[in-house]
């Protein structure tokens, strides 16, 4: 089984590949389908959620924030709707801890980055909890320069509480493959 590094090293030194028609790229058949480019559909939007905090470090690695929880990787693509790679594009993560808890006091599990110039993201963080009312899941912001600000939450397949999320959303699971040392998960984001 490969490491995070390498499922990562793999994402970052291959070409951008784009989803064969009616199938997004890398993702399991029997999972439903990331909106992309070629299926004529944007990423959804989401709410907010009750924890945003405005003015979020620009950083990477989350692990520090949070060492007991179990590693995750996520990453992915910001294309526009004719799936063009979208350099510069800021993404903006905030999630809760292993036990469900938001910081609301600092900026543990919280932060953003710029896309490189083929479009690409990558947040080196952990599994997030659950808490009363809601499934495992993330909170995201994906802007292109100069354009409108999309706010949405990134969900787990197979998760249980899925069903009974009523803010669930099929089309914004990630592609979750596990590792030796934790999982990888890939989401690309479709902007107007």
């Amino acid at each position: 089984m490969p490491t995070r590094r390498h499922v990562l090293f793999g994402f970052v030194a291959a070409p951008l590949a784009l989803p064969e028609p009616g199938h997004a790229a890398g993702l399991p058949r029997q999972l439903a389908l990331t909106p992309t480019c070629d299926d004529d559909g944007l990423t959804p939007a989401q709410t907010e959620g009750p924890y945003f905090t405005p003015r979020s470090p620009e950083k990477q690695d989350f692990f520090a924030d949070a060492p007991n929880g179990e590693k995750m990787t996520i990453a992915g693509y910001v294309l526009s709707e004719n799936c063009q790679p979208v350099a510069k594009a800021l993404v903006e993560l905030w999630h809760a801890d292993e036990t469900g808890i938001y910081d609301n006091v600092g900026y543990k599990l919280r932060g953003h980055q710029f896309t490189d110039t083929d479009g690409r993201w990558r947040f080196d963080t952990i599994m997030p909890g659950l808490y009363p009312g809601r499934t495992r899941h993330y909170h995201l912001k994906v802007q292109r320069p100069g354009g409108r600000v999309l706010t949405t939450q990134l969900y787990f397949p197979g998760e249980p509480q899925n069903d009974r999320d009523n803010i669930f959303d099929s089309g914004l699971l990630l592609d979750v493959a596990p590792t030796n040392d934790g999982k990888f998960g890939r989401y690309d984001f479709v902007l107007a």
